[in-house]
């Protein structure tokens, strides 16, 4: 792994390397600036997401060209996470969804929708 790669492929993986740090470090600043749970969900959920992707793109066109040959062993991580990450995010927000009806946590907490009832909000400010 002593052999040099290109500059024309150093450069975009460093780019994405910083990319998808920047996208981590607002996902931090998301976390702790919202104020309730269900804020705080939605920008580690996104932003870890489009991170994982330019650390997965980075590895890819690195190991590629390092072994000149095309290497996609990377691209199993992200489908991985691109199933998982969704699937715990909803997971989360029904158990806190749970926890605040049962009065296990304060804070306001959405109408419950029955099957085939539709409820409408009141007028007014929201």
């Amino acid at each position: 792994m002593n052999e040099a790669v290109s500059l024309w492929i150093e450069v975009p993986v460093a780019l994405l390397l910083v990319l998808s740090g920047i996208f981590t470090l607002s996902a931090g600043v998301g976390l702790v600036r919202f104020r309730s749970f269900f804020q705080r969900m939605h920008p580690p959920a996104l932003a870890f997401s489009f991170a994982a992707w330019c650390v997965t793109l980075a590895s890819v066109l690195y190991f590629s060209a390092h072994e000149q040959k095309l290497s996609l062993h990377a691209w199993l991580i992200i489908v991985f996470l691109s199933l998982t990450v969704p699937v715990t995010t909803i997971l989360l927000a029904r158990t806190e969804l749970f926890r605040k009806r049962t009065g296990g946590a304060p804070g306001e907490v959405p109408v419950a929708l029955r099957s085939g009832e539709v409820r409408h909000r009141p007028p007014g400010p929201q």
